[in-house]
């Protein structure tokens, strides 16, 4: 009896855990026959150890020992899953529906029972309870994995970086600038000492029996200054391997044939040119080490990158301009055009060849009109050395330096000559209002309602209008009628008007916008209520609301604008839907002058214009807001117009120096080719060039 409670036990427990017991069409009475076999085996393996398994493969069979007090109870109540077991009926027996699967290793035992011992009802109730315990009702959809684009886009940014500009960035910076430093040094005082005794040879200072001396100590200088600028020679050197003649390759020319001018001027007691060679490697030595200091921080800013925004050049925007919108940016637009050669650096590297060649050909004509060997190349040294300006060396690298520290503090990198060129020009820059407003800028201070309506009711129109209008305010409208606990209203029939808006909410006419607004509408506003940045509501012709606004001043915001209204050819374009921003709340709001700002009638046809996929982006930047890509872009242009100017006055200053070489060859005057006379003249060049890379 204790082993007929045991199982009675455990079965209520079996059922209670699926939910249901045995439907009564099945009628368990009706095989009365079958219950021996089926209890044979549990009755002698339950009394050593109770099988839970073998119970409940039995399960039928210990069914029909049970008493009416299972049938009679009501599963519906603890456990909602009872409604399964009515899917069986009559019309479709569970005995027809062949096993989905193979039963567990520890159900084959009693399997292999016969035939006869093993009813089909129990197999029936078997496979109708399996399915449901081992796999949720209805079809199985496996959860799909979420992305976060964000976070996606920085591993794959973080990765691009990481391979790119990081590595390199590291083997510049093993490199160091130690050395540079140490050589611009110690080249520079090497000039100023050879500058010194040349001062001094020219004012006749100098005891002719010092005079060999003083041809050994410039010699001596020019060969410590050639060491210094090894580098920069050798690079000279394999540039012709590149298909290219630099600047490197003429210093290395001049340096081999002031050698040659160095042995006549030890016979003839001749003070040789050795202080204006020196000037050239000193100040080749300092554009090597701007271009490493620029490389290093545009690398710098790329590999401490969080985000990357670019700039790309949409032509025709806006009455034939072009338009700088923004984009995603991509790392491959910074690295593709980090090595490339600008234009104004190929036409210096065309005039140094030139300058090789006719410095050449005017120490044939002093050759040819009856000088000797010794003149040929006193004539070549000194007509290398006028052809080529010493500041020449530094008019590209030294205003990309400085503009680059500049950058370097607003997280911006212009993509190479690419990005130069592309930023100037005629053109134009979209403003939103998040680049006016930017971030918490604009503010609600507080509400005042008037008339005999509901505050709620006043909250919900007004926030239907600025959701309907996309206005810049409506998140703000919104977290005012979500604190209320408001209801939100579809607008209607909404229309944009000239200092403000309206629609109808609910068949009533609701406008909103600036005091005389409404009273051009109409409405009667009291002339004592006086507020510039207040939000005035009406509805059906009777002012209701008036929502107090404070709008913020962001510096990076006034100083982005204030750079991008001082270019002549670049003028900033307001494409803001919000209806109270116009030139004069703008003024009165960030205190700019707004001559130069841009306010279209239709922004609507400029919100579809966008950037082609094939335009690359011109600039880059790494943080947010506007003054990072308005001082990048006005900074393009800058040194555009400054690497132009630059070059366009150093090839004045050679083409000059050839002219006054040939002019003296002719006239027979070479006396006046002293080594003072050449470097005043270089000295003279090096005032306009500092200043113009000062830009």
């Amino acid at each position: 009896m204790a082993k007929d409670l045991s199982q009675e036990f455990d079965l209520e427990e079996i059922m209670r855990e699926f939910g249901s017991h045995e439907p009564e069409e099945k009628k368990p009475e009706e095989t009365p026959g079958e219950e021996a076999p089926v209890e044979e085996a549990p009755a002698e393996e339950g009394e050593a150890q109770p099988d839970l398994s073998a119970t409940t493969i039995r399960m039928e069979a210990v069914v029909e020992e049970t008493t009416e007090e299972i049938t009679v109870e009501e599963p519906s109540e603890e456990a909602p899953e009872a409604e399964a077991p009515e899917e069986v009926t009559e019309e479709d027996p569970p005995v027809e529906e062949p096993e989905a699967e193979e039963p567990p290793a520890e159900e084959e035992a009693p399997a292999e029972e016969p035939p006869s011992e093993a009813p089909e009802g129990a197999e029936a109730f078997t496979d109708k309870w399996e399915p449901e315990f081992e796999q949720p009702m209805g079809e199985y959809v496996p959860p799909q994995p979420i992305l976060f684009q964000p976070r996606s886009r920085l591993r794959e940014l973080k990765r691009q970086l990481i391979a790119g500009p990081e590595k390199l960035y590291y083997e510049l910076a093993e490199k160091g600038l130690g050395k540079l430093q140490a050589g611009i040094f110690l080249s520079a005082l090497l000039v100023i000492l050879s500058g010194l005794s040349t001062a001094l040879y020219a004012m006749n200072m100098v005891d002719p029996s010092r005079l060999r001396l003083m041809v050994f100590f410039q010699i001596f200088v020019m060969l410590l200054s050639a060491l210094l600028g090894s580098f920069q020679m050798i690079d000279g050197l394999l540039a012709p391997f590149r298909k290219r003649f630099t600047r490197n390759t003429l210093l290395l020319i001049t340096f081999l044939v002031c050698c040659v001018d160095a042995f006549f001027c030890l016979q003839q007691l001749r003070v040789p040119c050795c202080a204006v060679f020196g000037l050239q490697v000193t100040l080749s030595l300092c554009n090597a080490y701007q271009e490493r200091m620029d490389r290093m921080g545009m690398l710098d800013t790329m590999r401490k990158a969080t985000r990357l925004d670019g700039v790309a050049a949409c032509p025709d925007y806006y009455e034939g301009a072009a338009g700088f919108l923004r984009k995603e940016g991509q790392v491959e637009d910074f690295m593709d055009n980090l090595d490339r050669r600008s234009t104004p650096q190929k036409v210096q590297d065309i005039y140094a060849l030139i300058a090789f060649l006719a410095s050449a050909a005017i120490a044939a004509v002093a050759l040819v009109l009856g000088g000797s060997v010794a003149t040929f190349f006193q004539v070549w040294a000194v007509t290398l050395l006028a052809a080529a300006p010493a500041s020449a060396f530094v008019i590209f690298s030294r205003p990309a330096a400085i503009l680059q520290r500049r950058l370097h503090r607003l997280g911006t990198v212009i993509c190479g000559w690419q990005g130069i060129v592309g930023l100037s020009g005629k053109a134009v820059f979209p403003l939103t209002h998040k680049d006016l407003f930017p971030g918490n800028m604009v503010k609600m201070n507080g509400v005042k309602f008037f008339g005999h309506r509901d505050p709620d009711e006043i909250v919900a129109y007004s926030t239907a209008l600025m959701v309907a209008a996309d206005s810049a305010l409506a998140p703000l409208f919104t977290q005012v009628l979500d604190s209320r606990n408001g209801r939100h209203y579809d607008a209607r029939a909404f229309q944009s008007y000239e200092g403000g808006i309206g629609c109808q909410v609910k068949g009533e006419p609701v406008l909103a916008g600036s005091a005389a607004f409404l009273r051009k509408m109409g409405v009667e506003v009291p002339q004592n209520i006086q507020l510039a940045d207040g939000v005035y509501v009406a509805v059906d012709g009777e002012l209701c609301g008036l929502f107090a606004m404070t709008y913020g001043k962001s510096k990076s915001t006034v100083s982005g604008l204030a750079t991008l209204s001082a270019h002549k050819n670049l003028r900033p374009l307001v494409l803001s839907r919000e209806f109270s921003l116009n030139a004069q709340s703008l003024h009165a709001r960030l205190g700019l002058k707004t001559k130069r700002f841009i306010f279209p009638q239709n922004p609507e046809e400029l919100w579809q214009k966008e950037v082609p996929e094939e335009a690359p982006s011109l600039l880059l930047t790494t943080r947010d807001g506007l003054s990072p890509i308005a001082y990048g872009i006005t900074g393009a242009r800058a040194l555009r117009l400054t690497w132009i100017l630059g070059l366009i006055i150093h090839l004045i200053g050679g083409i000059l120096g050839l002219g006054i070489m040939l002019t003296l060859v002719l006239l027979g005057s070479l006396h006046l080719l002293t080594p003072a006379n050449l470097l005043l003249y270089h000295c003279i060049w090096l005032i306009p060039g500092i200043l113009i890379t000062e830009w």
